[in-house]
């Protein structure tokens, strides 16, 4: 993040950990590498585990084919925040489509900071990565979802630059809705 606290450089699990010392490195997601396959893993279960990410974990399923399922998905960006050598956070983005500007657009869909390592910047420094990626792809802005009670993440969200999507006040703001699809 130019101008900010902390460097963002490209980041080798080889890397000497003397090397990285007191510094937060965001790199781009490597799937085919071990070390970022191993750190995507713990840091969306230490995700699936917090009450906002649903309390339960990830899903065997989920364990065994995510990264092999996710290397097949275009459009997948993202980013892991590294401590002292350490993974610390993560961010994924998926892009998308903005039919009203006829432009391309960049969804944040899990961003996670290990709980004892939260309120330090981290979130920012992800969400920075992901504001120049989407500048990178030539998007024309970055979404994301938030459950309604996430206050501390509201606030991070909002320091970042994020508003809740309003067309019209008077129509109120979008609100985020699924329906699953269970396998036939």
């Amino acid at each position: 993040m130019p101008g900010g606290r902390f460097n963002m450089t490209p980041f080798s699990c080889f890397q000497a950990p003397s090397a990285m010392h007191s510094r937060l490195v965001i790199t781009a997601t490597d799937l085919a590498d071990l070390c970022h396959v191993e750190a995507f893993h713990d840091l969306l279960e230490h995700y699936a585990r917090d009450p906002m990410g649903g309390g339960d974990g990830l899903s065997d399923y989920a364990k065994v084919h995510l990264v092999s399922t996710l290397k097949e998905v275009p459009g997948f960006h993202g980013a892991l925040a590294w401590l002292d050598g350490k993974a610390v956070g993560l961010i994924d983005c998926f892009a998308g489509f903005s039919t009203f500007a006829a432009r391309p657009l960049l969804n944040v869909h899990d961003i996670v900071v290990r709980e004892n390592l939260r309120g330090q910047g981290i979130g920012q420094a992800l969400l920075a990565w992901a504001e120049q990626r989407a500048r990178q792809l030539g998007c024309c802005k970055l979404t994301l979802e938030v459950l309604s009670n996430n206050t501390r993440a509201m606030a991070s969200y909002r320091q970042a630059g994020f508003a809740p999507y309003v067309l019209d006040p008077a129509a109120g703001h979008a609100l985020l809705m699924q329906k699953y699809l269970p396998e036939e």
